[in-house]
Formats: structure tokens, sequence, C-alpha cells
């Protein structure tokens, strides 16, 4: 078969939980925080664990995050410590790893957005075609830490970084030509920020499973 005739391979999906922040409204760090019986952690990684090959974390060294996820046997990766702070330092520690493995596309979703579900990164990785750039954008308006990242971006992100400058996420996504996915329902994706977000997110889950507000 001539070689322009072959099919493409299928792209393979990694993922990555992004809990390197410091939880300063929250008090205490919220990927740990229990929510309906497991840490926050644990409600991000099952949603990516259905959908994707391999999950890794991002997470501070010596952090409870960190703790957590080797505790569960996960990868974790740290911020290169001379990139300036900032979720864009998690995402190139995420697509480094993810290139070193051989992942054609990362997603990514904040630790402390327990709603999403497998449903919705399926969504984003079905508007990525399993290679472009996705995220998610509600009433609220866009989300831009959860989105599908081609790893192939690694390499422009962390010139940016090494430069001491660390773009705005949606930026980068406009750099990437991402697709902006709709979602009707914005709580899904709404931070938990503060310990009434907390309260207000176990008043959406009823008992056990995923949220009614799905």
């Amino acid at each position: 078969m001539d070689d322009a005739k072959k099919p493409m391979a299928r792209p393979r999906i990694a993922g990555l939980v992004l809990a390197g922040g410091q939880s300063r409204r929250f008090g205490r760090e919220k990927a740990a925080e229990p929510l309906n019986g497991r840490p926050m952690l644990a409600w991000s990684l099952a949603a990516l664990d259905a959908c994707c090959e391999g999950v890794a974390v991002s997470a501070a060294a010596g952090s409870r995050a960190e703790a957590l996820a080797r505790a569960d046997g996960r990868r974790v990766v740290h911020d290169t410590a001379h990139f300036p702070a900032g979720p864009l330092a998690g995402l190139a520690a995420g697509l480094a790893w993810a290139a070193g493995e051989g992942f054609d596309l990362l997603v990514t979703t904040p630790c402390d957005t327990p709603l999403i579900s497998d449903r919705e990164i399926r969504t984003l990785i079905d508007a990525s075609g399993g290679r472009r750039a996705a995220y998610a954008i509600t009433a609220d308006g866009a989300h831009g830490l959860c989105a599908a990242w081609p790893v192939s971006i690694g390499e422009m992100l962390t010139s940016e970084l090494t430069a001491g400058r660390h773009p705005a996420v949606l930026g980068l996504l406009r750099t990437a030509e991402a697709t902006a996915v709709p979602f009707a329902d914005p709580r899904v994706f709404r931070n938990v920020n503060t310990q009434e977000d907390l309260a207000g997110t176990l008043a959406m889950w009823p008992g056990t499973g995923r949220p009614a507000a799905h």
C-alpha cells in the first residue's frame, strides 16, 4: 500500500491532573480534601482513567497530592524550578512526560473540578480528533484548563517558560488554534476554591456516584 494511503495510527491519549496549586483561599490542600468519601484528587483521576491510556499528576514536591498519587501508583511530575509559577508550568511537565511515553494528546483537568466525569473528557477528546487542542466553554465562560492539548505544543511552551514568560492559558489555546467545545451545564466545571464551594458541590452530589447536575 502506498504510504499516503495508509490509515493514520490511532492517537494515544494521556491524562494529567493539575494539583500543584497552593490552595490559599481554601485554607488547606484541596487535592487531599475528602469529598463524598474520597480525596478530591481521586475523582479527577477516575474521570481521566476511564478515557486515557496513562494518567499522571502534577504536584508539588512533598505535598499531600504527591503522597496520595504515589500511594496510588501514579506517575508524579514536578514543575521545573526556574519556570515562572503558574498552571502552565505543570502543563509543560505533563507534556514532557507524555512526549517521553509516546502519547499524542494530553487531557488536563484541575484537581478542584470533581464534578467533571468521563463524559466531558470523552467529549473533549472527540472534539480534538485525538490530535488537536480543544477546551470547555459554558455560559460562565471558558475553562481553559479543562482541555485537550497536542503533545507537540510542549516544545513551544517550554521555550516560553524558559524565557521567563508564562503565557495566558487562553492565549496558548488560541496559539494552538484550539476548538471551543460548548457544554450546557456550567456547574460541572466550577472550581472548588473555598469551603463554601465545597459545600455547594456536596449539595449537588446525591449520595454516591456522579452528581445529579449531569
